[in-house]
């Protein structure tokens, strides 16, 4: 390794440290990564993205889920265990590894296993995993460390019932019971996954709705369908003390008073950046609430030569988010020429039971913007590939705009929502609206027909409304 200052430094190797690295060096600069873990990949492909969703997918064959839909019955052995259900997962999650080592190998990224300190803005100490430890020059950074679960101080986390969002898929086995608090995007994936696999399961949270940022039509009918699955809403409650007695449940007094006795508990508390180790003073940064780092359009911190991207930098903290933020800080950094601001439509996935995924205006938010809207709505009921698969609660819902029926949103609720989304997705980035929906044709039997047929009731409630006005 030459003594050759870097033209880059990335601290992290998740999705946005490894997007960062790979955009930089493929243009010929020499990039180091540093990575503390044994593996790279970060919570994306370790402790959350990947492996949550295949043992979602895995529930889902497993118990049967899919299979009554078909009218099959199938049960799922009550002796099953965490580890029996992400064999899947450990395969999924070398392949996706040993993609992205290729990937730094092949544009010559140096990659170092370590934890990274700030001596100077300029200057980094990597305090490697074989216990040497060796300076780092470069001309820019970028931080991509991501984020590890909050752990608020009145849950007893050493108690091996009690576990955060990356220790949860560690579990010895089903557990009968299960408290999970918090009805985030993790909470309410986690609650979904569970109950599928026989987990009684209770949804704890504060609040009184799930998910405010939803289209509220999609999160009712998820709260509808999460409770038929056997998950139990729990609203306008917060966790007033947690005992973890001997035996084999733990104790749960919430703010009402009422007891929950559950063998496992799930705290899904949203959570905090991994910026403490990083001696950011020395470098001019000072890092917000739970470490949160702040950065321009440009993904610039306080430190202009320093950027940040990923869960460091707070929301939407996922990683196709964090994947592209990456490459819009590299692009600025060394004037790329390319990729000069984040895409302004971001779609949201969320792999609950079922799937839910949104696309740019809601209702609510067209309603407080002062602005005409008609929606359209298509059920996978009355969809030919629906009916095939067996989905009876989805639905996809089309927001256009009043006066040129522009597409301003889309929601989907029901199985392959994540993917249908990108129909939608193209369509607003081309500006593109009905008349597009209108010529295309679709495939048959699929669900992206669902797109045809909201449109078409989107021009029917249109005209309607025309026609009580004339």
């Amino acid at each position: 390794m030459s003594n050759k200052p870097y033209d880059l430094v990335v601290i992290g190797a998740g999705p946005a440290g490894v997007s960062g690295a790979a955009t930089a060096a493929s243009f010929g600069r020499r990039v180091a990564l540093i990575e503390r873990d044994p593996a790279i990949g970060g919570a994306g492909i370790n402790t959350g993205t990947i492996p949550s969703k295949t043992l979602r997918e895995t529930a889902l064959t497993l118990s049967g889920i899919r299979a009554r839909k078909l009218q099959i019955d199938l049960v799922l052995r009550q002796e099953a265990t965490i580890a029996d259900l992400m064999r899947h997962e450990r395969s999924v999650t070398e392949s996706a590894r040993n993609l992205q080592l290729h990937r730094l190998r092949h544009f010559d990224v140096d990659l170092l296993y370590g934890t990274a300190s700030f001596v100077e803005p300029h200057t980094v100490k990597v305090s490697l995993r074989g216990g040497s430890e060796l300076l780092l020059r470069a001309t820019n950074f970028l931080i991509a460390c991501g984020s590890s679960p909050y752990r608020p101080p009145e849950f007893p986390f050493e108690d091996d019932r009690i576990h955060d969002s990356d220790e949860i898929l560690d579990l010895g086995r089903i557990p009968r019971s299960l408290a999970v608090i918090g009805a985030g995007v993790i909470g309410c994936e986690y609650a979904c996954t569970f109950a599928a696999l026989g987990t009684r399961v209770w949804l704890i949270d504060s609040r009184s709705e799930l998910m405010p940022f939803l289209d509220r039509d999609v999160a009712r009918t998820l709260e509808l369908a999460m409770e038929h699955n056997g998950v139990e809403l729990v609203w306008n409650e917060k966790v007033a003390s947690c005992s973890t007695p001997d035996g084999d449940e733990v104790v749960l007094t919430l703010s009402s008073g009422r007891k929950i006795f559950a063998e496992g508990v799930l705290v899904a508390a949203g959570r905090t950046s991994n910026t403490d180790s990083l001696n950011l003073a020395a470098a001019g940064i000072s890092p917000g609430k739970r470490g949160v780092l702040s950065v321009n359009a440009s993904y610039e911190t306080e430190a202009p030569h320093i950027y940040a991207a990923g869960d460091v930098i707070g929301f939407p903290a996922l990683a196709s988010t964090s994947i592209e933020q990456a490459r819009v800080a590299i692009c600025h950094a060394f004037n790329l020429g390319f990729e000069n601001e984040l895409p302004h439509l971001l779609p949201a996935g969320i792999y609950t039971i079922p799937e839910v995924s949104a696309l740019g205006e809601t209702e609510q938010s067209l309603r407080e913007l002062g602005i005409e809207y008609v929606v359209g709505r298509a059920t996978f009921m009355d969809n030919p590939r629906g009916k095939i698969i067996g989905e009876e609660t989805g639905f996809l819902k089309l927001i256009f705009r009043a006066d040129d029926m522009k597409l301003l949103g889309a929601h989907v609720i029901g199985e392959e929502a994540t993917e249908l989304i990108h129909i939608g997705l193209m369509a607003m980035l081309s500006g593109s609206g009905a008349d597009l929906f209108n010529q295309a044709c679709f495939n048959y039997p699929t669900l992206g027909d669902l797109y045809k047929y909201a449109t078409y009731d989107a021009m029917m409630r249109r005209e309607m409304l025309r026609g009580g006005r004339d």
